[in-house]
């Protein structure tokens, strides 16, 4: 066992790294190096009640500020990484102080995508990605301002739904034909765009961004179509980067983010990584890929810190999301990626309804609206490689928990 852990990286994942590194046995040192000046927290409230200003910070941190020193390890915050070493086992900060470490690991997650157009630097124009980020945000919430969002993502509308709550005239820009496009299927994104538009939100489809107007500051967004929409703020939510660049410069090798097995392990024996950062086998769905959720970089983060301490943990679970809109809850089991049919459960004229993602007869990944059973007992099936016939998902008179065999 290793006599010295440093991770890179002070998110989800570091926080569970650490945690769990300890109630494995690890007896050695911890340190734990982040950009950001606040110890690991929770990010998907970011975009719903920490925007809302519903809670503060102290309900987002991942554990309490005072866990880190009770668990004895060394947060380095507000800091970057300059280089690392891997032969010689060496962390280099800015600044130039140096650590050495017997087992490393990178949980350096992503970074927001920026908008490539003109106009793009104005000031005005932000991300959601940082408690900094919101912070930024905030400053523009008040009543009757004009926001539009860049993105009909998960964020986008997350955001949407916030805003338009404190009085905010929001327009949303997406350039596919509808929201959600890339995550579901038609039937779910033409709900929630039903439900946005109810809401007082405008959503503008098959619509490209060409630029951001303004001089000193945002005062409109410019269409493909040369439309001029006014703006008094700008929010872009289009997609994540993996944080990869130290493991590439580092020799490791990556691949749509830093490549791991099935217990986190990278190229090199001495370096793990977990989280958004990783391009990692499923075995359930027999894929390599990146996600880009908590659920991923808490269990990663535990298989990780489980085999540095001499025990083999592999991750191998159901992936899922969850996203919150207003009344609405969204909880999402599986990749729906490759189906070929999609069953409804419930009144999807509603509000609470389950859509299950089908391929060759069977089911592949459901987004449960305000259906926590549908949700859990999908997932449950889903991780036993269990499935039921279409006709028996869409009756509603059989009870979720009778699917489980």
């Amino acid at each position: 066992m290793s006599d010295s852990v440093v991770i890179i990286g002070a998110g989800h994942a570091a926080g569970q790294a650490v945690a769990s590194l300890r109630q494995e046995g690890f007896e050695g040192t911890i340190v734990v190096i982040g950009e950001e000046s606040v110890v690991p927290y929770q990010r998907p409230p970011l975009s719903k009640k920490f925007l809302a200003g519903e809670i503060g910070i102290d309900r987002v941190l991942f554990k309490p500020v005072d866990f880190y020193a009770k668990a004895e390890a060394e947060m380095i915050l507000d800091t970057k990484v300059e280089t690392v070493d891997t032969a010689a086992k060496k962390v280099v900060l800015e600044g130039g102080r140096t650590l050495d470490y017997g087992k490393l690991i990178f949980t350096t997650g992503g970074r927001v995508r920026k908008l490539a157009c003109p106009g793009a630097e104005l000031p005005g124009v932000n991300y959601l990605r940082t408690i900094a980020d919101v912070e930024a945000i905030r400053a523009h919430f008040k009543p009757g301002a004009k926001l539009v969002i860049v993105g009909g993502g998960y964020i986008g509308l997350e955001v949407a739904a916030v805003a338009v709550k404190h009085d905010i005239d929001v327009t949303v820009l997406e350039m596919a034909p509808t929201v959600l496009g890339r995550v579901t299927c038609r039937e779910v994104a033409e709900f929630f765009q039903r439900v946005h538009r109810e809401e007082g939100v405008k959503i503008l489809t098959d619509t490209a961004l060409a630029g951001i107007e303004g001089t000193d500051h945002v005062t409109g967004v410019k269409t493909g179509t040369g439309d001029i929409i006014p703006a008094d703020f700008v929010i872009a939510g289009i997609g994540i980067l993996p944080n990869v660049e130290l493991a590439q410069e580092a020799g490791i090798t990556c691949n749509n983010g830093i490549v791991v097995d099935e217990l986190c392990r990278t190229s090199d024996e001495n370096v793990y990584a977990a989280g958004d950062c990783t391009f990692h086998p499923n075995p359930i769905y027999d894929v390599e890929l990146r996600l880009e959720s908590v659920h991923n970089a808490l269990e990663q983060a535990k298989t990780a810190a489980a085999h540095i301490c001499g025990k083999d943990k592999p991750y191998g679970q159901v992936p899922w999301f969850w996203s919150d809109q207003y009344d609405l809850k969204l909880q999402i089991a599986g990749l729906s990626q490759g189906y070929d049919d999609v069953v409804i459960r419930g009144d999807i004229t509603g509000r609470s309804f389950a859509a299950f993602y089908m391929k060759d007869g069977r089911m592949i990944a459901v987004d449960a609206v305000n259906r926590a059973p549908e949700f859990m007992m999908s997932k449950m099936m889903l991780q036993k490689g269990q499935s039921a016939p279409a006709e028996k998902l869409a009756d509603e008179s059989i009870e979720m928990k009778d699917m489980l065999a």
